[in-house]
């Protein structure tokens, strides 16, 4: 019996975990949008760039929130977008025991061994990002790279894997 070739993380988990983005004809089981209309939606939206400062067409995000109240769980392949956006459509987080509203983010793409873990704030919780524990152990230089900002009907977030730009990541 021959071993399984190693892999790393990359389109063979396609067909099960986000299918649209290599143009199988079914939906993922995980949608990147909440279904329930009567909530205040939000939209959060970026790309993935590479150490070449290039827009990564076959990652995989995972957004997960709780907010104590409201739980969240998305996925979505950054090349299902034309554009190669990842987007999510979400409550915003509410603050739990006075941290900034917060959604973690997960990184599948080609080339890692292993999933990279992110969070996403929000620019305009100016307030309790000051204010929150986290934030505040990162270099106030690199912070802006977790903070997304307000645009017109969203909010934009770019991950960027390596370089002068690079997304704190956080192990868990």
């Amino acid at each position: 019996m021959l071993q399984t070739p190693s892999q790393t993380v990359g389109p063979y988990f396609a067909y099960g975990l986000t299918p649209k983005q290599y143009c199988y004809d079914f939906e993922s089981l995980v949608g990147n949008r909440i279904s329930d209309k009567t909530l205040d939606l939000i939209t959060i939206k970026g790309k993935i760039f590479d150490g070449e400062n290039k827009p990564v067409p076959d990652a995989m995000i995972e957004l997960w929130q709780n907010d104590g109240a409201n739980q969240f769980f998305g996925r979505f392949g950054t090349g299902t977008d034309a554009e190669n956006h990842f987007i999510f459509e979400t409550i915003k987080p509410k603050s739990v025991d006075g941290q900034a509203p917060y959604a973690t983010l997960i990184i599948f793409m080609r080339g890692q061994l292993i999933h990279s873990y992110t969070r996403v704030y929000f620019s305009d919780e100016e307030v309790l990002n000051v204010q929150d524990f986290v934030l505040n152990t990162i270099d106030s230089e690199r912070r802006n790279t977790i903070i997304a900002q307000k645009k017109e009907g969203f909010y934009e977030l770019d991950i960027h894997m390596q370089g002068q730009k690079e997304t704190v990541f956080f192990a868990i």
